[in-house]
This record gives structure tokens, sequence and C-alpha cells, in this order.
């Protein structure tokens, strides 16, 4: 190569080298500049059942107090925001988020960031029902998103449910400038859900897909999740704090994480634990799902009939002790019979969640009235 050339050459990279990179461009729209931000602690959420002036962090979902009474594992679960859920009502022909995530783990392996950490957006429709709009997908800590745009014109009630698996640092909901904008305040009166991994949403692909949501738009009631990844054992400690609560109905679904000793020895204490406190509240009992695998694993199989006869019996028990108000759900088919409701065998996928709320909904309807 001639040296004229060659000294071309090396000139030119150098100045290729020199020259900034272009700025990605965005993945989506853009929120615009002049957005109109509203803090939800301004108004608040459902699904924090606590007092305010108790808390830490905002949006964890016991209160600080509780550190000191219940195991160090659900203590550290309940700083996830799962079950919350803010509802607001606007005229914008877009919706914002812009919110902080407490943990970097944004996804599982068997759930998405969109159900880990994600803000699921829900709005009624003209007969007052609630319909799905769209979810955030979080790839960072900080969130600054626009969720939805062109919406159609006129005022719509909106109910946006936080993150299943992470926390919430600070949660602002946004539209374009000039738009109305109202915060709804919580409604009273929730159904309360104590459980496990499944409760506390599990493998949901978002977090309005979770049975506890499914419910709570169905049945048009606020919700409390108290559900603990691994750690829903009926513990005293809970229930304390459950009697706290002014609960339109309670819902134990702990055997995922209990043996059927566990189940003998500590069901009915936690019955006559939360009756002392709520004399009529309806409080219902939940077998353990089955595995979708059990039909073909015999240990698996055999250990759910015998959680599930562990708990037949304490509820005839308490039948036989006239405690009154009780109701039962049987766990054969929470997911369906066809193995088809879970991903990984044990946690419900959105399939699974939704046979779930197709069985829980009858019997709750029927304890609410």
């Amino acid at each position: 190569m001639k040296p004229a050339i060659l000294l071309a050459l090396l000139v030119s990279t150098a100045l290729l080298a020199q020259t900034p990179a272009p700025a990605p461009k965005p993945k989506g729209p853009v929120v615009p500049a002049d957005a109109q931000w509203h803090d939800v602690t301004t108004w608040g959420v459902e699904g924090r059942g606590w007092g305010d002036q108790e808390r830490k962090r905002w949006y964890d979902r016991l209160p600080a107090k509780a550190e000191k009474t219940v195991t160090p594992a659900v203590w550290g679960l309940s700083r996830d925001s799962a079950g919350m859920m803010v509802r607001f009502k606007t005229d914008a022909k877009a919706i914002f988020a812009r919110y902080d995530l407490s943990k970097a783990e944004l996804a599982k392996v068997a759930m998405p960031a969109t159900g880990v950490s994600g803000l699921d957006l829900y709005a009624r429709d003209e007969k007052g029902q609630w319909r799905w709009v769209y979810c955030t997908k979080p790839d960072k800590q900080h969130v600054e998103q626009v969720i939805v745009s062109d919406l159609a014109p006129g005022e719509h009630e909106f109910a946006a449910y936080l993150p299943l698996y992470n926390g919430i640092e600070k949660l602002e909901i946004g539209v374009p400038a000039g738009a109305k904008f109202e915060g709804l305040k919580p409604r009273e009166k929730p159904i309360v859900f104590y459980g496990t991994s499944i409760t506390h949403g599990a493998n949901a692909s978002r977090p309005g897909m979770v049975h506890t949501a499914i419910l709570g738009r169905h049945l048009d009631r606020p919700v409390i999740n108290i559900g603990f990844s691994g750690n829903g054992r009926m513990d005293a400690a809970v229930g304390d704090l459950i009697n706290e609560l002014d609960a339109a109905a309670i819902v134990i679904d702990c055997l995922p994480n209990m043996g059927p000793a566990d189940v003998t020895a500590k069901c009915v204490p936690l019955v006559k634990q939360l009756r002392s406190k709520h004399a009529t509240t309806p409080i219902i009992l939940v077998e353990d799902r089955r595995y979708t695998n059990s039909w073909i694993t015999p240990a698996k199989a055999k250990f759910h009939d015998d959680n599930h006869a562990a708990l037949k019996a304490a509820y005839e028990q308490l039948k036989a002790e006239n405690v009154a108000n009780l109701h039962y759900i049987g766990g054969d088919a929470l997911y369906g019979t066809d193995a088809e409701g879970s991903n990984d065998a044990s946690h419900g996928t959105d399939l699974g969640f939704l046979r779930q709320a197709e069985i829980f909904e009858p019997v709750l309807r029927a304890a609410l009235k």
C-alpha cells in the first residue's frame, strides 16, 4: 500500500474514533418534559392495612412494628408491594409512570419483569367493568415510561397494580399538561388473603393476573395480599396483625407451605384467634392446590391427599364446636385438571390463576352476603 493511502486511512480512522456515537433512540414513546406528576402518597393505595405513621417505607405491606413479631423471612418479604393498587380518574389522552424499585432483581427464572417489577394498568369500561389497558416493562430500577397513549376521549377511572416481587421507594402517576386528574382514596372493608408464594403472585406475567387481583376486580372490592413466598404457615404473629384489620372476609390459603402435622397443630388455633376479634367475619379455608404433575408423581399426590385430609379434619372440628361463618374451598382443581395451569408444577401461570379465581369467586360471593 502506498504511504499516502496508508496515511489517509490512519487519519480517517482516528477521526472516526473521536466522533461520538449517536445517542440510542428511545424504545417507545417518550414522556413529555411538561408532564404533570402526582405522588401517590397524597391520596393512598389499597392493600395497606395498617397505620401510616408506623411505616419505615410507605409501600411496605406490614407496619414497622411487625419486624419484632413476625419471622425475619416474613418481614423481608413484606417489603414487596404485592397486591397494592392505586386508583385515579383522568381525562388524559396518555398515562405515564415514574417509580423507583427497591431491588435490582427485576425478573425471576419463571416470572418476567412485568410481573416482578411492573406497574399494571386497568380501566373501567362503559359498563363499569375493569378491563386491562397496559403494563410497564422495567429494564432498570428507575422506571419512567409512557404506559399508554392515544386513549379514547372522556374521563376514565383507572387502577394500577404495583409490583409483585419488588418494592417501591417512590411512585408517581403522570398525565399530559392540562389534563384533569383526581386521586381516589382507598376503599374500606378489604378481603384479606393470607398465604404463600401463590398468593404472593408467583408466577403471574403481570400484577393484575394474580387470583387475588382478579377477585378484587370481579367482586369490585379492595384486597389486602399478605402472601409470603415460602412462608405462609398460619403463624399466630400474622394472625395478630390480621386481627387489627376491619376485614370483609379472611382467606387462609397456607397449605402449600405446610405439612399435615403443621395443619393439625395450627389451623384450629388460628381460626379461633381470628374469631376472637372477628366474631362474624367470613373465614375461608383453602386446600393445597395440587402440583400439576402430581398425576404422575405418586409421592406428591399422597402429600396432597394427606394435607387435604388434615385441613378437612380441622374444618370439621371447628364446625362441631359451632364456629360460625366458616367456608371451605377444595384444592383438587384449583389450576384445572389438565396439568396446564403452571409452568413449574407448583405456581400458577395466568391460566392457573384465572382458574383459581373462578373457583374462589362463588364461595366468596356467598360468604360476603
